[in-house]
């Protein structure tokens, strides 16, 4: 009997051939995945089959990053031996760049290699043999598999046409340049097209509503504007937490420097904790109140800029207002009750969101007082179905204080950055079919599609011509865990004469994917080549190289697109002859020509490089609107910044107001229903996952237990002591999780971190956590975008 010393191991007596540390992790990931083949047997000779040379040497540190849903794209050193990720570094201190600084790994970052080497991994393609959503199903081919693909997409779109096939948005596994979902809808294109969506579910709101100030949605600046910036206000931006990207980067260094932060949020984020010089809880939905108070404050103490708001803006008192508008609608008319008989007071406000009407006042003299300051908006504030207006609300307050176009003031909520460079991606034919859904009403759109209408923010058509018949999630966890009112859309999922075929590739048996009728296995972004680009601010790409060869038999996307095509005859005009290496290369390549005067490297020299920094001037929004107004208008129907919209006006509706402000929101503190369900219901996204994903993770769940954070008064109200069975509930769903007493989250809220995955128990009673067991499909009434923020729940002892 021969032994073999395995690598951090006792030496051990193994039969036969000498295993490599590689085939050793593949035979005993083999055995463990005897359960998800439902009955099925494997031999030895599969779990022996030999395995193919790895596609690094041994003994490389190879720099890389993760094309998962995160905007971080943190560098990633991964330390690769005989095909095997042994372990992740990340870069010293030394190497950071400080015009663009790429960020160090963080704790997902760290973690990833538990990720992709865990044994609950999917492995072979699998077909459904049980009910939709029981998780039960078979090992099949991949010629099987790529045939049930084509046989229903042929049939399907021959019966439907191609409006019945819908590509859902992916938010997990799929990213990067060169992405499943990006070449699943090149495929959909040339053969007749599909059911487009629109709309971002992270930021939707604040893309939408941002134009009706400025004319455009790309309206931050880079965070290198900042450094002498002597008060940033956080308005519910919790980037240390999200690990938004470099952005905590510039914010340490600026706090170091002495300036000023304020967090807005009704939950002490450990932003605030690492941040705050001040703490200003407020009841979710009511942030118009404040801002409207602030605003009132600072016109009434005359600290507004008067020259800025003259030369610039329109909207802000009766003599700046466009013509065919009645009397009393500019925003002087509405702060000062010209209209409606109510000042909007400090005293006024402190009823409505809890903040002390001294705390209003000298945040409004700070913020006008102090030269220049900025108010950046997260996302949050902007998820509630208040969003779009909460949105624009910041931009009235930086405008009637002239920190726009301003170097350390900000324009707007977190959105697009106007110089942002990106790389062009592979190409995609038009889409034949011209009708547009909000992705938030895809689960309509599959139930019935009579129901979605212009109204309901169809586009491109006055109705569908089908409802949705097949559907495909890649890398994805969305359908059945992050959508909203999650068990509405279980029921559409679970009814087989509706969507007719469903398609999930993934890295996990997500709870989205038990309800695949087809279930293949992903690879992770080690077995493929991509290339990482940031969100938010950062302005950098990181080649994502092929650092291992998949085991057992996984596929990327693109592998099996591509036989798909050839099925479907076409093969050549789909994959260009490429492989998916081949296509990283073209993509480098057709931006190297894009961008004739960025140096951008061949992709030879990425591969030695690994990172290209677009470096350029800091980047001022509206700066060029601002020092040249006659020759750079801004792109609003005045060519000014618009404090009242008069295209929103036009639209009459009492929840999209002409002037944003302040609207009690559907299940906010002002409703009815608060009788029945007292306290309101946040979320934040955690340092331990991106969304839903790594959370399988046994790393990352040490990291943070999911439990609801709630404030000792509510708890003590309830009889609820720390660490006891919960349970939380609305007329959508019911939860069991422990509870976190915590003074870090404000009386009346409580709060959830997203992205738990959602894990029913025989009674339904959902025991994992996910909050979209209580969340609301509402969408908003201007962008039709999500409001997952906004809901009541009420809160008892189990």
């Amino acid at each position: 009997m021969s032994t073999r010393k395995i690598p951090g191991s006792d030496p051990a007596p193994l039969g036969g051939p000498s295993l490599s540390r590689r085939q050793f992790v593949q035979a005993g990931s083999a055995l463990m995945a005897v359960p998800f083949l439902a009955g099925r047997s494997v031999s030895a000779e599969a779990i022996n089959t030999a395995a193919p040379s790895p596609a690094v040497p041994a003994a490389q540190i190879v720099p890389t990053c993760s094309t998962f849903d995160c905007g971080g794209k943190c560098d990633i050193r991964a330390h690769v031996e005989q095909g095997m990720v042994t372990r992740i570094s990340t870069r010293p201190d030394s190497a950071l760049d400080p015009q663009m600084p790429i960020m160090r790994a963080c704790v997902r970052g760290r973690g990833y290699r538990k990720f992709v080497y865990h044994p609950d991994r999917l492995k072979y393609p699998m077909k459904r043999v049980g009910k939709r959503g029981e998780g039960k199903f078979e090992r099949i081919s991949w010629d099987e598999a790529t045939t049930m693909i084509a046989d229903n997409l042929t049939r399907i779109t021959a019966q439907y046409g191609p409006a019945a096939r819908f590509a859902h948005t992916n938010t997990a596994v799929s990213g990067g340049t060169f992405s499943g979902d990006k070449m699943l809808r090149r495929l959909f294109n040339l053969t007749g097209g599909y059911l487009e969506h629109y709309h971002s579910v992270s930021m939707g709101n604040t893309a939408a509503a941002t134009p009706y100030t400025y004319g455009t949605a790309a309206s931050g600046s880079t965070l290198d504007t900042l450094a002498d910036t002597k008060l940033v206000i956080l308005w519910g931006h919790n980037p240390n937490e999200t690990v938004f990207g470099h952005t905590n980067h510039y914010y340490q260094q600026m706090k170091a420097n002495g300036t000023r932060f304020v967090v807005v949020d009704p939950r002490y984020s450990d932003t605030a904790a690492s941040l705050a010089d001040e703490w200003i809880p407020l009841l979710p939905t009511t942030d118009n109140a404040l801002m409207d108070a602030m605003m009132y404050v600072i016109i009434s103490e005359n600290l507004h800029d008067r020259a800025f708001i003259d030369r610039y803006t329109l909207g802000f008192d009766e003599a700046s207002m466009p013509e065919g508008v009645p009397p009393n609608e500019s925003l002087v008319a509405y702060l000062f009750g010209l209209k409606d008989g109510i000042e909007k007071t400090p005293q006024w406000a402190e009823k409505i969101t809890r903040v002390p009407a001294q705390t209003i006042l000298q945040l409004a003299r700070d913020y006008a007082t102090t030269k220049p300051a900025a108010l950046i908006q997260g996302w949050g504030p902007q998820r509630h179905n208040s969003g779009e207006r909460a949105a624009r609300g910041s931009t009235l307050l930086a405008s009637i204080t002239g920190n726009v176009g301003v170097r350390g003031g900000w324009a707007a909520g977190y959105g697009g950055i106007g110089n942002r460079k990106f790389m062009t991606g592979p190409e995609c034919p038009d889409n034949p079919v011209a009708a547009k859904i909000s992705i938030m009403n895809w689960v309509q759109a599959a139930d019935d599609a009579t129901k979605i209408t212009p109204e309901m923010g169809l586009k491109g058509a006055d109705r569908l011509q089908s409802n949705i018949r097949i559907l495909f999630s890649l890398g994805s966890n969305y359908l059945a865990n992050q959508n909203p009112d999650l068990l509405q859309a279980v029921s559409v999922l679970e009814d087989e004469s509706r969507i007719e075929f469903i398609v999930a590739s993934d890295l996990y048996l997500t709870p989205s994917a038990r309800y695949a009728d087809l279930l293949l296995p992903e690879t992770s972004f080690m077995e493929r080549w991509n290339i990482g680009e940031t969100w938010g601010t950062g302005n950098y790409v990181i080649l994502s190289e092929k650092l291992i060869e998949p085991d057992f038999e996984r596929r990327s996307d693109y592998e099996w697109l591509r036989e798909v095509a050839a099925k479907l005859g076409v093969e050549p005009q789909f994959s260009e002859g490429r492989s998916e290496k081949a296509w990283i290369a073209h993509i480098v390549e057709t931006t190297r020509q894009a961008m004739p005067d960025e140096n951008f490297p061949t992709f030879e020299e990425l591969c030695v490089k690994r990172q290209h920094l677009f470096k350029g001037a800091p980047h001022i929004a509206f700066e060029k609107n601002i020092n040249d107004p006659a020759n750079n208008p801004f792109p609003t129907p005045s060519g000014k910044i618009e404090l009242f919209s008069k295209r929103l006006y036009e639209m009459q509706h009492p929840e999209i107001p002409a002037l944003s402000h302040y609207v009690p929101a559907h299940e906010g503190p002002e409703d009815a229903l608060r009788q029945r369900y007292p306290l309101q219901l946040i979320t934040w996204k955690g340092k331990n996952r991106a969304n839903s994903t790594q959370y399988p993770n046994p790393w990352m769940q040490e990291v943070q237990e999911q439990v609801l954070w709630i404030n000792p008064q509510d708890a003590g109200r309830r009889g609820i002591r720390q660490g006891d069975t919960i349970r939380i509930f609305n007329d959508r769903g019911v939860m069991a999780i422990p509870a976190h007493l915590t003074a870090r989250i404000m009386p009346g809220v409580v709060a959830l971190q997203a992205g738990a995955w959602w894990q029913p128990d025989e009674h339904g009673v959902d025991r994992g956590g996910c909050p979209n067991v209580l969340t609301s499909a509402r969408i908003t009434p201007l962008a039709k975008g999500n409001s997952h923020q906004t809901l009541l729940v009420e809160v008892s002892k189990a």
